[in-house]
């Protein structure tokens, strides 16, 4: 006898220019998660993968006493965004409990990171690879290294994070940023953000890291970091991998202000014809433009205060 569907899959396949937006979208909803799955060529032997459209955008609804009032909430918000752009169909799916996790094992992979990165699925077991791992458990929350934004500001905080330094993390996620940067060696991390759902995930996720005694995670923004809510005002290097409109108006509430004198900020999420308007709004922060990095129409960006 056929199990009860439990969960109902909604994807979507978009270009990369539409991902981030239909992610937000969707994760309003779908309270586990989002996935965004991008294809991957291989440029030569030694590609390790390079992402390319079209990108797979989807989460799962519970199959509840509501919900069919959330796909109308869901389809309402879609049609919203559509009014912007054109969106394609959404996609539904029924999914049996007991192939819940399965649904979402199958699509992760281990991601080589940078020099010394590797993000991990939190159920595989690392590999020998030399890397430094990063364990995440991509079914709680958006950020789990499969995404450009994401992979470009590892990249940064590869490059930048010193021992003994801290971080502070704006619009956590996962935690996978300021993770990352405690197992590259920093002293403390704050990771903040306005979803509680995500403060969970960073937080199961620090402990799967072994990093759970190094990093605060709490509910808010930059405004309760500049009040003193947290364990950090300032730190040398800040972190925000969130949407361009957002960061603008992050620099209206404070954002450069939680930089240290000669550190560093680094910003993610942007699209490469967004970057203009975001170095502008850096610029009248008083920061100063270290560093562009871009995958695809993706670019992350260094400023220092």
């Amino acid at each position: 006898m056929d199990s009860p569907a439990r969960w109902l899959e909604v994807s979507m396949t978009v270009s990369g220019e539409l991902a981030e937006a239909v992610a937000e979208v969707l994760g309003r909803f779908a309270n586990n998660g989002v996935v965004i799955e991008s294809g991957v060529v291989y440029k030569d032997a030694s590609d390790e993968g390079t992402p390319v459209d079209p990108v797979r955008i989807f989460g799962y609804l519970i199959a509840d006493e509501k919900l069919e009032e959330t796909r109308q909430r869901l389809a309402e918000a879609l049609w919203h965004l559509g009014q912007i752009q054109a969106l394609p169909e959404v996609q539904y799916r029924a999914i049996a409990d007991e192939d819940w996790m399965a649904a979402w094992k199958k699509h992760y992979r281990p991601i080589p990171i940078g020099q010394r990165l590797l993000i991990l699925p939190a159920w595989i077991k690392k590999e020998q690879t030399g890397r430094i791992a990063v364990r995440i458990d991509p079914s709680m929350a958006f950020g789990t290294g499969t995404h450009p934004t994401t992979q470009l500001c590892l990249e940064v905080v590869e490059e930048y994070t010193r021992p003994g330094m801290d971080v502070l993390d704006v619009g956590c996620g996962s935690g996978i940023l300021a993770i990352a940067a405690l197992k590259l060696g920093a002293h403390h991390a704050l990771a903040v953000d306005t979803d509680r759902a995500a403060i969970r995930a960073t937080r199961e996720n620090a402990v799967a890291n072994g990093v759970e005694e190094k990093i605060k995670v709490g509910v808010g923004s930059v405004s309760e970091v500049r009040n003193g809510d947290f364990s950090l005002r300032q730190a040398p290097l800040v972190l925000a991998n969130i949407l361009a409109p957002v960061i603008i108006r992050l620099f209206d509430s404070g954002l450069a202000a939680l930089v240290e004198p000669g550190g560093l900020l680094a910003l993610s999420g942007i699209l490469a014809e967004q970057s203009q308007e975001v170095e502008a709004a850096a610029s009248r922060q008083g920061l100063s433009f270290i560093e562009r990095k871009q995958s695809g129409d993706w670019i992350a960006l260094v400023f220092r205060r």
